[in-house]
């Protein structure tokens, strides 16, 4: 006999299991193969144990060392600006400077896009010679390398950050513009009536009220950024030499292009721990002490 407490049970039960599905068999596949000598090129099924050599090589035959420097260089400095244009933004529109539900509207929209898409759009404005952005910088005056921005190790990685930026300021401006409408009208009047100046009110009253949601968001995009493969894949294939090669691309090259299934799984095993840690860390110094 169905209860009413086990009602909820019954109808997430699909999505659950669909998501166990997802989620675990992919993983009890990657442990169990990054033990073995596995290459499409050479045989269909996983060859020999081969022990911890997978995870040896990850290191050894890959560029791992500049992967992560690139992807942790793109995450932080991603999440951190992102952050502080959303901030900033979703400040303009508590203010009600702007007519906020056409502003909202607009600034959404490139959210909705695929990344594929928004490589592709980008790829176009910053080609060189004729690309929107390098019309525009040259205006400026400002040194466009001759190869052009995705063509430079010293520009290829900015400009992909920078498309990043484009699509997901907006999620952080109207997710904390909906925390920041949360702070109480007369708390602000208060503070005004005690003389408290707008950037006092930002230190003292909305950051601690946004602080439980940008926390939040903070993680989640982070470890969106962590995993970056479609801008990368569309804007440079990891290029100039290995200036852009983020971790997920070069767990692409081994998996899809050079078919090594064993040295893929050892590195998705890699990628894992890394990002557990990293979360795990910003968990406890973080979100320890939230009462959910």
């Amino acid at each position: 006999m169905i209860t009413k407490k086990r009602t909820p049970w019954l109808f997430m039960a699909p999505s659950m299991l669909l998501l166990l599905g997802l989620v675990v068999y992919p993983l009890y596949f990657a442990w169990k193969n990054a033990f073995y000598y596995w290459n499409l090129t050479t045989s269909p099924k996983p060859l020999q144990f081969i022990g911890l050599e997978n995870f040896k090589n990850v290191f050894k035959l890959t560029p791992f060392k500049a992967s992560f420097v690139n992807t942790i260089a793109l995450s932080f400095s991603g999440i951190f600006i992102e952050f502080f244009i959303g901030f900033t933004i979703a400040l303009i529109l508590s203010r009600d400077y702007l007519k906020t539900r056409l502003f909202r509207a607009i600034i959404i929209l490139p959210t909705t896009i695929a990344p594929v898409v928004v490589g592709f759009l980008f790829l176009y404005l910053y080609f060189p010679n004729g690309g929107a952005f390098d019309w525009l910088l040259k205006i400026i005056k400002f040194p466009v390398p001759a190869e052009g921005l995705l063509g430079s190790s010293k520009t290829a990685l900015p400009s992909i950050v920078f498309a990043d930026i484009w699509q997901w300021t907006p999620f952080f401006a109207i997710v904390l513009y909906a925390a920041i409408i949360s702070v109480p009208i007369d708390l602000l009047e208060a503070s005004e009536v005690d003389g408290a100046s707008f950037f006092q009110q930002i230190r003292n009253i909305y950051i601690p009220v946004i602080k439980p949601v940008a926390s939040v968001i903070v993680m989640l995009q982070f470890m969106r950024l962590f995993n970056t493969f479609d801008l990368v894949y569309v804007l440079t294939k990891g290029g100039p030499q290995t200036s852009t090669r983020t971790l997920s691309y070069s767990l692409y090259v081994e998996g899809l292009n050079n078919y090594n299934i064993g040295l893929a799984s050892a590195f998705t095993i890699v990628m894992i721990t890394i990002v557990n840690v990293i979360i795990g860390i910003y968990v406890f110094i973080f979100l320890r002490k939230r009462e959910w």
